[in-house]
């Protein structure tokens, strides 16, 4: 479906992407960071003119955040796709400060926002947080329950027919891969969850091919 988009889209109307997420998506617009390295890859292209890309994260946000500022933040804009990327802090500030999400309500959440979207006639682009903990799958304290909420928008991409983009299978591929003394961090992130030079590079090339 976004290859469809991306192919024909008339030269005259800039597609315009929102990133929408947390301090990782926050991040993503500085130099080097996974927003700003696939604008610069659409520069290498010769497509600058054709696509808009903007970032809409805020540290610290969970899945009910967004939804409270999906108006100003990401329709006002009438982008054409919405990258939504969150659940980190869902499942990491419940062990962190106790104000976390249950599993069922960010259930609900996404799909509230993924309703939200489509009936606006949004592409959405769904993706898994990634990581809390960057040690072999099972051994970071909160992979089961990150796991979890990765397999809800999992199921939701498949009930929506939304584009899945899943970061959290390919961070556990790749570390199982490049992580032989299975640090905790400094793979793909500077401190088990935000994302280093190398992490934002994987990121936006996963990002690019789901574009």
């Amino acid at each position: 479906m976004a290859c469809f988009l991306f192919s024909f889209q008339s030269v005259k109307k800039r597609t315009r992407v929102v990133f929408f997420g947390d301090s990782i998506t926050e991040f993503g617009v500085f130099p080097g960071g996974y927003i700003a390295q696939i604008r610069d890859s659409i520069a290498g292209r010769g497509a600058t003119k054709r696509y808009e890309l903007i970032g809409a994260g805020i540290s610290g946000n969970k899945v009910y955040d967004l939804y409270l500022r999906l108006e100003e933040d990401v329709l006002a804009q009438k982008p054409d796709v919405v990258v939504l990327y969150v659940g980190v802090n869902d499942v990491w500030h419940k062990q962190l400060f106790g104000t976390g999400t249950d599993a069922d309500k960010f259930q609900k959440f996404y799909a509230a926002l993924i309703n939200r979207f489509q009936r606006k006639g949004i592409q959405v682009i769904a993706c898994t947080p990634a990581c809390i903990g960057e040690r072999l799958a099972g051994e970071n304290q909160l992979d089961g329950e990150l796991d979890r909420f990765s397999e809800i928008i999992r199921q939701l991409a498949r009930e929506k027919n939304i584009t899945l983009c899943d970061l959290r299978k390919a961070f556990l591929d790749y570390s199982a891969k490049n992580n032989p003394e299975n640090h905790e961090s400094g793979i793909l992130t500077t401190d088990g969850v935000h994302l280093n030079e190398r992490g934002n590079k994987f990121v936006a090339e996963i990002l690019l091919k789901a574009l």
